[in-house]
């Protein structure tokens, strides 16, 4: 089953929402051609004052990348999902469905924004995937505090100075074996710096490629600690 492909309801609104998504590019562009990606990746006084404008924009990921995920999700078996920046939920449908392809499990999302949060709620029940979403509203230095079960996969597509602090939350609650996946490292790349000095300290145990796509898409798998020889 491929549920991106056979459920009508999922995949007429990932072609509408992808299209919404696609609308906005050029305001995008000329706002960050402006602003210098600092609303993205400055300082919380910068981001603060972007939020205005990104309140209602999608974000969303390119499909190609949200099919990535989607078949990584499916190839792995995996039932335990984790999405850091949910935005209006574009990218959790992928989650969602695989992990109801692969026989249900549940994808935790996180959105600071309520207003995006309704949206994405909204997004989820359209599609029939609600009951595979744990949506957390507000900032995940608190909402990702609490995980329970083991994380099999991690998307994480969040502005970048928030990128260390859930990895760090995060990494202790990963399988060996896990896959975290992180867009646009190329783009941002300087302002990943943290976030990948924390996954290539060989005490945290992570195995990173960053894949050609655009704007860079970074593969980490969580292959264990190395211990020191003796």
């Amino acid at each position: 089953m491929n549920s991106l492909d056979s459920d009508v309801r999922i995949k007429a609104l990932l072609a509408e929402l992808h299209a919404a998504s696609a609308a906005q590019n050029a305001a995008l562009a000329r706002f960050i051609g402006d602003d210098g990606f600092r609303s993205v990746a400055g300082s919380p006084s910068e981001i603060e004052t972007g939020r205005a404008f990104w309140r209602d924009k999608l974000v969303a990921l390119e499909p190609e990348k949200a099919r990535f995920c989607y078949m990584l999700i499916r190839a792995m078996g995996a039932r335990s999902v984790v999405e850091v920046g949910t935005s209006f939920g574009v990218s959790t449908l992928y989650l969602a469905a695989a992990v109801k392809d692969n026989g249900g499990g549940c994808v935790i999302a996180t959105e600071l924004e309520p207003q995006k949060a309704a949206m994405a709620r909204a997004h989820f029940a359209r599609a029939g995937l609600s009951e595979f979403i744990d949506l957390r509203e507000g900032d995940l230095r608190q909402t990702l505090a609490q995980i329970d079960a083991p994380i099999d996969f991690v998307l994480m597509d969040v502005w970048t100075p928030m990128a260390r602090a859930a990895i760090a939350l995060l990494a202790p609650h990963l399988r060996e074996g896990a896959v975290v996946v992180a867009d646009n490292t190329e783009t941002y790349c300087s302002d990943y710096a943290d976030y990948f000095a924390f996954l290539a300290d060989p005490a945290n145990g992570f195995s990173t490629e960053v894949l050609p796509f655009d704007g860079g898409l970074s593969l980490s798998i969580k292959t264990g600690a190395l211990i020191p020889a003796t």
